[in-house]
């Protein structure tokens, strides 16, 4: 019976991803490596133990669509806007760049230039749930290069839908009439779309979760945010459109309402049982027969598309004026080709007009390749985000310093006597705490342009810079700081500052920040005097609220 074979396959899948999930996450690697090896080995072309089937599509489709649809729920224009010009100018650039080095590596060896547009597509694209699952993970994405690495693949998101339509167009081999009459009839049932939504989940939505019997029975509004999510993915392909796109639309259009965080919870549990059957079915299409007779050429694409996303973004993101260290740090964790690849390879086929030759067909093994590297660039990518900035040898960047009135040299300036890292909600909270007594001796010291906007505000001197590079402190004369507040969140980079600070001033009294309980043991290894664990401290203030309370 059809139905129970489909149970069957579900099963099998789950349970492998479970077992292999577990293995990875105890050798201390992200267990989407588990899931991608889980379908490569119960997949048609090793074990057998589920067979290509037209199901496991359709289920793959319906992880990619949930997973848009959560992004939607945390993506906003404004949100993005907060990230700066840099992550964001730099997003657009490395899909453009990326896709013209592609189409200029392909056309001299035969490729037509439509193919090598869908080629360079697919391979511009980043892994957004394998790249955000891993640096979470690692408590690295407040770091610079984690916040820069979210900016790209925000970008990157959005570019999905008008790459995906492109690729459609391009690929359906119309005239000139006929192309330009899909683009008008797709960009009609989109804004069709998008009103219909807007209309339901800003009007119809909200009313329903204001109702007493849906505030008494959380079932009921559990039941409406999957409708919500598969209903969108399914609008959008009843409309000739991609659920994709369907689905992202309609969690951004959600997202910017007071439900989205509830919405999220809500569905929290079908999009982790979704994504992982996304994850497994990818691994289902590798091949390890064909990749091993064909691993040459499997390894030189591995390698090019490695070697080519890395340095351009890096050469954008240095050109648009981020340290050395960061730059190398974001290109290698976006250094992989991301699930979406497949969304585009499969619209490609749909046409049927997808792409033949070794070098597409060399693509599909070479995204798993890279999926599965992608846990180790990260981990390689935040040492390299240190090592690259504190050889003794490198001169000061020319913005270690902000304007002349805020130079830490002005000889009309006290010397500081307090040095604060980072000046978000945390070290404002630190500034104002010590603003009567010490204003004229603090220095804040801080890579993002805003928050030292603020600091200047205070009527602070200001210094833009980064406290992990070495020669930084030691530009900015901190030898007889008496203090240092460390207040920013990324835990290897708080490490290094306690490094460098009793290097340039050992007497210095430093206190560091552990945003994380399970990194206070190896910050304290590294010399402060006092780790503030933030999340035991809010544990105590929660304690204290409750005995007032009693």
């Amino acid at each position: 019976m059809p139905a129970w074979e489909i149970l069957q396959d579900l099963l099998i899948i789950l349970a492998s991803a479970l077992v292999l999930g577990t293995i990875a996450e105890r050798l201390q690697q992200s267990a989407i490596l588990g899931y991608l090896l889980a379908g490569t080995l119960i997949g048609p072309h090793v074990l057998g133990f589920v067979r290509e089937a037209e199901h496991i599509p359709v289920i793959a489709e319906l992880g990619v669509a949930l997973l848009l649809f959560t992004i939607g729920l945390e993506f906003s224009f404004r949100r993005l806007l907060q990230l700066g010009r840099g992550p964001l100018l730099g997003g657009v650039l490395q899909i453009s760049v990326t896709i013209g080095l592609v189409m200029l590596l392909l056309l001299p060896f035969g490729h037509g230039w439509i193919a090598a547009f869908s080629i360079g597509s697919m391979v511009a694209l980043s892994s957004t749930a394998c790249v955000l699952r891993v640096l979470q993970d690692r408590a690295a994405l407040d770091s610079l290069y984690g916040r820069y690495s979210l900016g790209v693949l925000l970008v990157q998101d959005v570019a999905v839908i008008p790459l995906l339509l492109l690729v459609v167009v391009l690929n359906a081999g119309e005239g000139l009439g006929s192309t330009l009459t899909l683009m008008a009839r797709t960009a009609i049932g989109g804004l069709v779309l998008v009103v219909l939504l807007y209309v339901i989940l800003n009007h119809l939505a909200p009313r329903l979760l204001q109702l007493e019997q849906w505030a008494r029975n959380r079932e009921l509004p559990v039941i409406m945010a999957v409708l919500l999510a598969l209903g969108s993915a399914y609008a959008a392909h009843a409309a000739g459109l991609s659920p994709a796109m369907g689905a992202f639309v309609a969690g951004a259009l959600l997202g910017a309402s007071p439900f989205a965080n509830q919405v999220r919870s809500d569905i929290a549990g079908l999009r982790t049982l979704l994504v992982t059957l996304f994850f497994a079915s990818i691994g289902m299409l590798a091949n390890p027969q064909w990749a091993v007779e064909n691993a040459t050429l499997v390894a030189g694409v591995v390698a090019l598309i490695l070697l080519v996303k890395s340095l351009v973004i890096w050469g954008l993101l240095r050109g648009l004026g981020l340290s050395n260290g960061p730059a190398w740090a974001t290109g290698l964790c976006l250094a992989q080709v991301g699930e979406f690849s497949f969304v585009l390879s499969e619209a490609v086929k749909e046409t049927g007009n997808a792409a033949n030759g070794d070098i597409f067909a060399a693509i599909a093994p070479a995204t798993i390749v890279t999926l599965f590297m992608t846990p180790l660039l990260i981990a390689y990518a935040s040492r390299k985000a240190v090592a690259a900035e504190t050889s003794p040898a490198r001169p000061a960047p020319p913005d270690t310093a902000g304007t002349e009135r805020d130079d830490p040299d002005r000889p009309d300036r006290p010397a500081a006597r307090v040095l604060i890292v980072g000046f978000g909600p945390a070290g404002q909270a630190v500034a104002e705490t010590l603003y009567d007594r010490l204003a004229d001796s603090i220095l804040v010291m801080d890579l993002n342009k805003k928050n030292v906007d603020v600091a200047r505000q205070y009527g602070l001197a200001t210094a833009i810079g980064d406290a992990t590079h070495l020669n930084v402190l030691e530009h900015a004369k901190l030898s007889e700081v008496a203090a240092v507040a460390i207040t920013i969140p990324d835990p290897l980079a708080v490490r290094r500052v306690i490094e460098n600070c009793r290097i340039i001033c050992p007497s210095a009294t430093v206190v560091a920040r552990a945003r994380y309980h399970t990194y206070r043991w190896e910050l304290l290894l590294a010399g402060p005097d006092e780790v503030v664990d933030e999340e035991r401290l809010v544990g105590l203030q929660i304690a204290a609220a409750l005995q007032r309370g009693a």
